[in-house]
C-alpha cells in the first residue's frame, strides 16, 4: 500500500511523463522527418543536436533550462511578464525537462521508421495521383506507425525515471515536482526511509517493464493491423 504522498508522486509522474511525450511527439514527427531525408543539408549537425540529450548528463540539461527559462532569464522573465507563464519550480517545467531529455527516444523511433517505408509504395502513390499530403497520411504514416507508438512509450518509460534534469529545473517540491525518483531520493535521505525508498523502486521498475511491454505490444498490433 502507497502512502498519500507516494500516491500523489505516482500520479504526478504519471502527468509529467504524458505531457512530456505528447508535447515533444509534434517536435519529434518534424524531426524525424528532416533526418529520414538523404538530401537534408545539415543533417549531421541537426542529427547530433537532437541526440545531445543523451550523451550530456540530465543535470547539465536541467541547468540550461534553469539558465534559459529561471524567472531572472531573458526569456524566463519575457515569458513570465508578457504571458504569465513560470516554468521553474512548476509541474509544466518537469514535464518540459522530461520532453526534451526523451525527446531523442522518439525522433529515432520515428526516423527509423520512416526510413524502413518501401520508396516504391510511395512512387505508385504518386503514380495514381497522390499529392504529397496524401501519401504521407495514407501511405508513410500508416506504415510508420509501429516504430511511432514504440518510441513514444519508450519516451513515456524513460520519463517516467528522469531524475537529474526535472531536480536541477524545478527543485524537489511535494506536490508539485516530487516525481517517483525524486521521491525516492527523499525517501533515501530520511532517517527509517528505507522501506519506502524500496517500494518505490519496485514500484518504478514495475512501471518500467510495464511501459516497455506496452510499447511492445503496440508495435505488435499495429504491424498486424497495417500489414497487407
Amino acid at each position: 500500500m502507497l502512502t498519500p504522498e507516494e500516491t500523489e508522486a505516482l500520479l504526478l509522474s504519471l502527468r509529467v511523463s504524458g505531457v512530456a511525450v505528447l508535447g515533444a511527439f509534434p517536435f519529434a514527427l518534424g524531426l524525424g522527418l528532416l533526418l529520414a531525408r538523404p538530401g537534408f543539408p545539415g543533417r549531421g549537425l541537426l542529427n547530433g543536436l537532437v541526440h545531445l540529450p543523451l550523451v550530456l548528463p540530465p543535470v547539465v540539461m536541467g541547468y540550461l533550462l534553469l539558465v534559459a527559462l529561471g524567472t531572472r532569464a531573458p526569456l524566463g522573465a519575457w515569458l513570465l511578464e508578457s504571458f504569465g507563464i513560470r516554468l521553474v519550480f512548476t509541474w509544466e517545467g518537469a514535464a518540459l525537462a522530461a520532453g526534451i531529455v526523451t525527446l531523442p527516444f522518439q525522433v529515432r523511433a520515428i526516423r527509423l521508421a520512416l526510413e524502413a517505408v518501401d520508396p516504391g509504395l510511395m512512387q505508385a502513390a504518386e503514380t495514381l495521383g497522390a499529392g504529397p499530403l496524401d501519401r504521407f497520411v495514407s501511405v508513410t504514416l500508416p506504415l510508420a506507425l509501429p516504430g511511432i507508438l514504440a518510441g513514444a512509450m519508450t519516451a513515456f518509460a524513460a520519463a517516467l525515471g528522469e531524475f537529474g534534469a526535472i531536480i536541477t529545473f524545478v527543485s524537489n517540491i511535494p506536490g508539485e515536482t516530487r516525481t517517483l525518483p525524486l521521491a525516492i531520493y527523499t525517501a533515501i535521505q530520511s532517517p527509517g526511509g528505507e522501506a519506502a525508498a524500496a517500494r518505490l523502486a519496485a514500484l518504478s521498475i514495475a512501471l518500467a517493464f510495464a511501459g516497455l511491454g506496452l510499447a511492445e505490444w503496440l508495435a505488435a498490433r499495429a504491424r498486424r493491423l497495417t500489414a497487407p
